[in-house]
């Protein structure tokens, strides 16, 4: 099936349970401000863990490269 729209909270509620009983409430709560400031975004800490990996695998593939090159002169 395929959904033309999202449902909201209260109309999943009536689905789900057959009806509205008057003691439920839906409330939105806010995401709660960080604790405290970061030095670093999690962005960040991705991109520069791309960057190692990405330099290590040029260095493996150079080794790699030198080792054949051994392998055929020997």
């Amino acid at each position: 099936m395929r959904r033309l729209r999202t449902l909201s909270e209260a109309e999943c509620y009536v689905r789900c349970y057959g009806g509205w009983d008057p003691t439920v409430t839906v409330t939105k709560v806010e995401p709660r401000p960080p604790r405290y400031e970061l030095r670093v975004s999690g962005e960040d800490l991705r991109r520069e863990f791309e960057a190692r990996i990405e330099a290590r695998t040029e260095e493996l593939m150079a080794d790699l490269d030198a080792a054949e090159a051994a392998a055929e002169a020997a």
